[in-house]
């Protein structure tokens, strides 16, 4: 197993989150990895935890991710957080993933949650990615 890869996996959700038009006309810039200092914006857009199993064989290294994403909302009700959750679901799922380490098979969708913490709406959403060490 290796765990080298789960940087280049978050750069490049990263990068296909904050990139992704019909994302950024729901919730603007605010797609972040780690919070920003001072108040929050209405709806955001987080990177959060993951888990990762090994899933080598005998000729090489590789990883089963399941990461997190998490779409925050101060508005009354769920809609903008869901039209929100729909982007980033529909971002993640079209297309692969270019990573700059190793490869990335296809994301799924896994599960998701959606609930208050305090007066917020929240939606957290697990994707799985099968990432192989490159054999060169």
């Amino acid at each position: 197993m290796s765990y080298g890869m789960t940087a280049a996996l978050q750069t490049a959700v990263y990068g296909r989150l904050s990139g992704d038009a019909t994302l950024a006309g729901i919730v603007g810039s605010n797609v972040f990895d780690a919070l920003p200092e001072g108040p929050l914006p209405p709806l955001y857009v987080t990177i959060g935890p993951e888990k990762v199993r090994d899933r080598s064989d005998g000729s090489f290294g590789g990883a089963l991710h399941d990461f997190s994403v998490t779409v925050t909302s101060s508005a009354a009700g769920y809609h903008q957080a869901k039209q929100a959750a729909s982007a980033v679901s529909d971002a993640l799922l079209n297309g692969g993933l270019s990573l700059a380490r190793g490869r990335a098979g296809r994301v799924q969708f896994h599960r998701a949650q959606a609930g208050r913490s305090g007066a917020d709406r929240r939606i957290e959403m697990w994707f799985r990615a099968r990432l192989d060490e490159d054999d060169s």
